[in-house]
């Protein structure tokens, strides 16, 4: 019998003697005693103890030739239909981990040349995650899917083609991508349908609410993720590692997003295994609940990242109401105090309080600001109008067709209705007619040259 099965025998043996206990009876020498409150739980903590020992001895021995390995630390039984969506990327929920715990995740594989050594990288430090597939690849590697199944690693999938359109393309579309990725990553483990896990990432983390709605009618989980190590980018495998690890420290546990099929990932892969155990990181390996294999027990708020942030501000103390045993009032100052006290600051003053400038019971006032002060011009009530000019700069000059106009100094000239009289002849009326059109300005009226003469100027 393997390790693995022992474990599991001796799982459920604990399992069942502790819900027996539980329920107040357990056998005694083929016998079925009973036991009262103080002895039902001492026996119930020993049992729940020895189960939580249980996995971390299981590790050490799952691991032989590696004494320093990170290991797995413990098994995460989940119900999909439970919780739906995951991943504080998207999500307000995530997997109920504690402080200092991690999740691998591995997507769009398999692909021999670089998943092959992120396998062997994990097997070297006994470490389980979560693989996401893509159809085609299990389609064309269907022995990379079979060697991720026979080394216990958990198998979801990622859709057909990995296309980057779930968020709006149509749903009848995604269910064939969705759909025909599960078949071909069951086809690649000869149809092994319990091998393929309900989990279920979309490409590119595109959600779209019609596509998680299908997924959890299908009873199929959401993975999104905590945080990523940009492996995708063109990036070096330290940047990719930094990137894991100073996102996993700013939040303290999670979902950690790779990509398997990516050179990089696999080049980094040795030293960030090293570098979480040497910070105190364990991993945790999910798997989904089964008829045969319950969840593990957890409450609502295990499934929140960081379910006592605001604690620290509901829990802040109210302010004290003092009581006082007497309601004193403080004295005014004395009279003679505030004269004394206005006489020492004149002393010690050289600028406006100068010495002998102020009697010691004296309070001086302001001087006048050295800025002047605003002067209301004169101007201000005088008429805003201009006078009108005087008629003796211009003179009527007589043109043919029943009008006069106003020759002056400036560019412009008043039009008034006036009869013609004889003086000036039809010959002289076009020639100022001519000489106006040819010294005209665009847009305005033309200067009116024969005739004009200076008027007598009036002094005002």
């Amino acid at each position: 019998m393997s390790r693995k099965l022992i474990f599991e025998k001796f799982f459920w043996d604990v399992y069942g003697a502790a819900m027996t206990v539980r329920s107040g009876e357990f056998p005694v020498a083929g016998k079925k005693c009973v036991a009262d409150g103080s002895r039902r739980r001492p026996l119930l903590a020993g049992l729940i103890a020895l189960l939580a020992a249980a996995p971390l001895a299981a590790r050490a021995e799952d691991c032989p030739g590696h004494p320093n390995a990170l290991g797995t630390s413990r098994t995460l039984v989940v119900d999909p239909t439970e919780h739906t969506k995951i991943g504080t990327m998207q999500y307000g929920e995530t997997l109920p981990l504690k402080d200092h715990e991690v999740v691998l995740t591995f997507d769009d594989g398999p692909l021999p040349s670089h998943s092959n050594q992120v396998l062997e990288t994990l097997a070297s430090e006994c470490v389980k995650a979560t693989f996401f597939i893509i159809g085609r690849m299990a389609k064309q590697y269907p022995d990379g899917v079979r060697r991720l199944r026979d080394a216990g690693h958990t198998i979801g999938t990622h859709s057909e083609n990995h296309p980057l359109s779930f968020n709006h393309m149509p749903l009848q579309r995604v269910e064939q991508e969705i759909e025909e990725g599960i078949t071909h990553t069951t086809a690649a483990l000869g149809g092994d349908t319990s091998a393929v896990s309900p989990f279920f990432r979309i490409p590119g983390l595109l959600r779209a609410e019609g596509v998680e709605d299908y997924l959890a009618s299908r009873g199929i989980m959401t993975w999104s993720a905590d945080f990523p190590a940009d492996d995708w980018r063109h990036i070096t495998p330290a940047q990719v590692m930094n990137y894991a690890l100073t996102r996993l420290e700013a939040k303290g546990k999670g979902v950690l997003l790779l990509h398997d099929i990516q050179g990089r990932t696999a080049t980094m892969l040795p030293q960030l295994l090293r570098e979480l155990k040497t910070k105190g990181y364990h991993i945790v390996h999910v798997v989904a609940a089964t008829p045969d294999r319950p969840k593990t027990p957890t409450e609502a708020r295990d499934w929140l990242m960081h379910p006592d942030a605001g604690i620290a501000v509901a829990r802040w103390p109210a302010v004290p109401r003092l009581i006082y045993a007497a309601k004193a009032t403080t004295p005014a100052p004395d009279a003679s105090t505030a004269s004394a006290w206005l006489g020492d600051l004149a002393r010690r003053q050289t600028g406006f309080y100068r010495p002998g400038r102020f009697g010691a019971d004296v309070v001086p006032l302001p001087s006048d600001p050295a800025w002047p002060r605003p002067v209301v011009a004169a101007a201000a009530e005088a008429a805003n109008t201009l006078p009108a000019p005087d008629q003796s700069l211009f003179r009527r000059i007589k043109i043919p067709g029943g009008s006069i106009r106003l020759a002056g100094r400036g560019q412009h000239a008043e039009a008034m209705p006036a009869r013609l009289e004889p003086a000036v002849t039809m010959e002289s009326a076009v020639a100022i007619q001519t000489v106006a059109a040819r010294r005209q300005l665009p847009g305005s009226w033309p200067v009116m040259t024969v005739g004009l003469q200076r008027g007598p100027v009036t002094p005002r």
